[in-house]
């Protein structure tokens, strides 16, 4: 074994370490060092492994014919294979740039290992990622051709989107146990996964997200949820999210096993429900299924059916589809514990936006139910308060227009096609006694039994 004296130069230990670490590779995309700069002078030390260089004092290096700079405090190179970078480490290529505490460099892979506090920027997304560790494998010829990097330790990313001007706009925060990336624009991670920016959080135990061709995503584990954020709130979980995108924004949800969204209007299960989003504002909801049907409820309106869509422009109640056996009640009237309802092959409600005490809420203006249809009205009566009058129609189709303005209710039913119903309203006769005689019975002749 071999020492060189601290006295020789740090120049020719870096050169040595230059020019012994890749012969004849500098063709390739490899990494052949240079120096750049030295402060103070190292030594050498010879070993069965190899040689081995140590330096101090603001070295920096870089590699040979390529945009790629490394700097430190101090280093230690060791049998031309693995360079180790100690104190106010920064890494810079073309792609990103990493501030860390400590990192290591094994030219075998081409990989770049940042411990300590973490900082990594990439300069083609503008994301960011801080954490305690970061594996990074550059993009080389011959060994790999997309970048990738791994993050354990509960990284922090921000994670950049882009609106239809190619500007950056508020990134996604996510943060998870660990992450792989890549490219710049396929991320997975793990481990009690958050999602979080002004407009929306998401929670799940797994996320995979595609940014680029795929333009899509999935949210898995632990009961999966998205929530709308701001005064037009919205929530949606199941057992599995899948995410939809343009542009890095998320313009669709389907929410896949035991289904349920809650925004302000509606309380909805069903076995999948899709969101659609446009300008971060719900616009539409689409439910289905077979073990669960959808079931959609509000403090004043109900619609069950085997498939719903739910029309909300502007985050504002429009219009309520249900198809196959759909069902539409009313609110629940409290002395009859009854309710108003119509049903057919096909019920669509629409509405209307009134204020109600400076709120704008929506109310319902008109209900069409076609094939098979069916409705069924009570009209509560003030002299016998828990027997409304009962109203029982049937046709091809029925439409139930609404009271406007101030005044609430039923203002007028049509039906058509194939017409019949029922009328019934409260007397004050009041049902014989069993036992006595019938009302409508005719008196026996004397002497007969």
């Amino acid at each position: 074994m071999r020492r060189v004296s601290a006295s020789r130069p740090l120049w020719a230990a870096l050169v040595m370490l230059a020019t012994s670490a890749a012969p004849v590779v500098a063709q390739s995309d490899r990494c052949v060092f240079q120096i750049n700069n030295v402060d103070r002078q190292g030594s050498v030390l010879e070993t069965p492994q190899g040689t081995n260089y140590f330096a101090g004092g603001n070295v920096r290096l870089s590699c040979r014919g390529s945009t790629i700079t490394m700097q430190s405090d101090s280093v230690a190179a060791y049998g031309g294979n693995l360079v180790r970078f100690i104190g106010n480490v920064k890494y810079r290529d073309s792609t990103l740039t990493m501030d860390a505490d400590y990192g290591i460099y094994y030219k075998a892979g081409e990989k770049w290992e940042a411990r300590g506090r973490v900082n990594t920027r990439n300069l083609k997304s503008g994301s960011t990622l801080t954490g305690p560790a970061l594996d990074y494998f550059r993009v080389v010829k011959g060994v790999r051709d997309t970048l990738e990097m791994y993050a354990t330790g509960r990284p922090r990313i921000q994670y950049a989107s882009a609106d239809s001007g190619s500007r950056t706009t508020e990134p996604y925060v996510i943060v998870a146990d660990r992450v792989r990336f890549k490219g710049s624009d396929r991320l997975w991670a793990g481990g009690k996964v958050t999602i979080d920016r002004s407009d929306f959080a998401a929670r799940g135990d797994s996320l995979r997200l595609d940014t680029g061709k795929g333009s899509d995503g999935t949210l898995t584990g632990s009961n999966p949820v998205m929530r709308g954020l701001g005064r037009d709130s919205f929530s949606v979980a199941g057992r599995r999210l899948d995410l939809k995108l343009d542009r890095r924004e998320v313009t669709y949800v389907t929410a896949k096993g035991a289904g349920h969204a809650v925004s302000k209007e509606w309380d909805l299960v069903a076995d999948t429900i899709g969101l659609g989003l446009n300008n971060r504002k719900l616009e539409q909801t689409l439910a289905w299924g077979d073990s669960t049907r959808p079931y959609a409820n509000s403090p004043s309106y109900a619609m069950r059916a085997d498939s719903l869509a739910l029309d909300t422009p502007a985050q504002q109640l429009k219009e309520v589809r249900g198809f196959g056996t759909a069902w539409l009640a009313g609110a629940t009237d409290a002395a009859s514990k009854q309710r108003d309802w119509m049903r057919g092959d096909t019920v669509v409600a629409q509405f209307v936006q009134r204020d109600s005490a400076g709120t704008r809420r929506s109310a319902l203006s008109r209900i069409v139910a076609r094939k098979g249809a069916q409705s069924y009205h009570i009209d509560p009566s003030t002299k016998y308060p828990d027997r409304p009058s009962v109203n029982y129609a049937r046709g091809d189709v029925i439409v139930m227009t609404m009271k406007q303005g101030v005044r609430t209710g039923v203002d007028r039913v049509d039906i058509r096609g194939q017409v019949d119903g029922i009328q019934l309203e409260a007397t004050d006769v009041k049902p014989a006694d069993s036992a006595g005689p019938r009302p409508d019975s005719l008196p026996r002749p004397r002497g007969t039994r």
